[in-house]
């Protein structure tokens, strides 16, 4: 969501960022529909100062004795309360419009961030590790799983349908243990707090992290009414809305692990084998909520912490800047952090960390009070996977893999799997 006034105040670089994302400019629509709202607000306003000196106006006429002036001044006020009411009506109307062209326009990405169209278009910041060499052509993790007997998509599918699978025995325990090992690490070597939370939210929280209105096709919905978070990035951000905090408590630092929801719209035909893009799948979120003159060096923190876990595992990355026509709607900038699979021969994204400046704040009504000269701000709030946890079993698997369909387990996650160093067929 974006502050009126600075659309006003910056309208060229406004519309610049939409140019950059692919979209026409819209300051002049924005600007059109604030200036009639401010017009309409200026005669309510006279509207509503008449009535208020025509009460007055009653009483003095009326201990006066003037019974037919207070009968003019009774039906004068009886006529502005009609108006006022419309008037009250048509404001909200203007506001609701306002409200869902800003809510439709996605984030302006910062000045860093490369022009272009798709992915093709993003740039290579870095990569990290070599990928392994196997002296065998290697498999691809539903290849491996079902192998063994742990990776079970065929029951997956009576139970639920397409895209959810069932892990069992070490496949199942590997999963865990990667989510265990990764919540460790962020929160007694990164400082991030810990939290359990909703898997069901409200419209209100949805929206405030830009996933309503514009993606309502891409998430879940019960029939009471509520929203399966299709990331803990949802019920993390929004434990600050409708908060003003205290400069001191900056920056916060939260993690989760939760199950995700997406209906995956729009994906048909692309990953239908395997776990890479399923219905149903966990993942170990990262938010941080900082001032805006922080929020930059919070970024970069936050993708090496999510970097760090794949190189405690072994595993090979690379970590892309995405385009302007990559990046998601509320981002200003973002990192993709994209792993080395072997069976598919190609880097997939395992994270994705973004830093959406007040985008966010505003739409939750997030804000601080400074330290010195006691002003509020809207914060600044950033997102990130630590990592899909999903797709690093996948990553585990496919690069641990041995030439007889077994896979050892990374030494750093064995205190997490009892010991046990290889998974095996019974």
């Amino acid at each position: 969501m974006f502050d009126i006034k600075w659309i006003r105040e910056n309208a060229e670089a406004f519309d610049r960022g939409l140019k950059n994302r692919g979209l026409a400019p819209m300051s002049g629509e924005v600007i059109a529909l604030d200036d009639e709202r401010r017009a309409h607000l200026f005669k309510l306003q006279e509207a509503q100062a008449r009535r208020n000196a025509a009460s007055k106006q009653i009483g003095k006429a009326k201990a006066e004795k003037d019974e037919e002036t207070a009968r003019q001044l009774m039906a004068e006020v009886a006529e502005l309360k009609v108006v006022i009411q419309a008037g009250e009506e048509e404001e909200r109307r203007v506001d609701r419009s306002i409200e869902n062209l800003l809510s439709g326009l996605p984030n302006i990405p910062l000045d860093d961030v490369p022009v272009g169209a798709d992915e093709n278009d993003n740039q290579l910041v870095r990569t990290v590790g070599e990928p392994p060499a196997f002296d065998f052509k290697p498999k691809e993790h539903f290849e491996l799983g079902e192998a063994l007997g742990l990776m079970d998509f065929e029951t997956a599918s009576k139970i639920s349908g397409a895209r959810f699978v069932v892990l069992k025995g070490a496949l199942a325990r590997l999963e865990r243990a990667l989510a265990q090992f990764m919540l460790d690490i962020h929160t007694n070597e990164f400082g991030y707090t810990e939290v359990s939370p909703p898997l069901l939210v409200r419209d209100q929280a949805a929206y405030g992290t830009a996933n309503l209105p514009k993606f309502a096709e891409d998430l879940f919905q019960t029939k009471e009414g509520f929203w399966l978070i299709p990331t803990a990035e949802v019920s993390l951000t929004n434990l600050v809305r409708e908060t003003i905090l205290d400069e001191t408590d900056l920056p916060m630092r939260f993690t989760a692990w939760t199950p995700c929801f997406r209906s995956e719209a729009g994906s048909a035909g692309r990953d239908v084998r395997g776990m890479i893009r399923q219905h149903q799948f966990s993942k170990v979120e990262l938010v941080s909520v900082t001032k805006g003159d922080d929020g930059i060096a919070e970024h970069e923190r936050m993708t090496g912490c999510a970097e760090a876990i794949l190189k405690r595992l072994g595993l090979a990355y690379r970590t892309m800047l995405l385009c302007t026509g990559d990046m998601g709607f509320a981002s200003r900038k973002t990192y993709d952090i994209e792993v080395w699979l072997p069976g598919q021969e190609a880097y997939r994204e395992i994270s994705s960390c973004s830093i959406c400046g007040d985008f966010q704040a505003r739409r939750m009504g997030a804000r601080y009070r400074a330290s010195e000269g006691r002003d509020v701000h809207y914060v600044t709030t950033l997102n990130g996977s630590g990592l899909a946890v999903g797709r690093t079993l996948i990553a585990v698997m496919e690069n641990y893999q041995q030439g007889d369909g077994s896979i050892v387990i990374p030494e750093a996650l064995r205190p997490y799997t009892g010991g046990i160093e290889r998974i095996a067929a019974a």
